[in-house]
């Protein structure tokens, strides 16, 4: 792929788009990260978003909605998409899982006006939630064998994982100790020079 001109629109948390951003990070590649306010989002931005939801791109002037699809893309662009069918289907599936947890995260967080509900329900998803879906990660980085979710180097199943460790879900998950197979590989992705760096820079956000 040749270097396009890239926007990343959201607002400015983690969220959606920070699986996005982590793996432009990761390819060494440039990209424009707007960001603006929740305040300003439905006056503002709202219209110019494809579908009317963010995080969208701008690729050279043509705009793209629908984050995995998003993330999918470039993955496979950047080399970051398995070596074959088999390892994308893997990927895939990883990153598919990981949006069924952040489903049940947004539905928490639109309770946030109702402080001692949106508590309640934090704690039982740290509770209830969280080890379930960790088991499955655990379940499938001992399945691989290598340290990563499929095959022998990272991939977008890798960083949408250690997404999961680092950024906005990391508000709905308690205790590791039970996951070393998953802190394993947050410290495995975490240890490139290239997402390390991007980590040290990136806006401390709430979300």
């Amino acid at each position: 792929m040749s270097s396009p001109k890239v926007k990343i629109f959201y607002v400015d948390y983690m969220g959606r788009a920070e699986m996005i951003r982590l793996l432009f990070a990761a390819a060494g590649k440039p990209f424009e990260d707007v960001r603006f306010s929740l305040e300003d989002w439905s006056a503002k931005w709202k219209s110019k978003a494809p579908f009317g939801t963010s995080p969208w791109v701008e690729v050279d002037g043509e705009v793209y909605a629908q984050s995995i699809a998003i993330a999918n893309y470039f993955a496979k662009e950047f080399g970051f998409f398995g070596k074959n069918n088999k390892e994308a289907l893997h990927i895939e599936q990883m990153v598919n899982l990981i949006q069924d947890f952040m489903v049940i995260a947004v539905s928490i967080d639109d309770q946030y006006q109702d402080q001692k509900k949106h508590r309640e329900l934090t704690e039982d998803c740290k509770k209830n939630t969280m080890p379930r879906f960790f088991g499955f990660f655990e379940k499938i980085l001992k399945a691989s064998g290598t340290g990563y979710v499929v095959g022998n180097q990272m991939t977008l199943a890798d960083i949408a994982l250690f997404d999961v460790l680092t950024g906005y879900l990391k508000n709905f998950a308690g205790p590791l100790d039970d996951y070393p197979l998953c802190v394993a590989l947050r410290d495995k992705v975490g240890a490139n020079d290239k997402i390390k760096a991007y980590m040290a820079s990136r806006p401390v956000t709430v979300g």
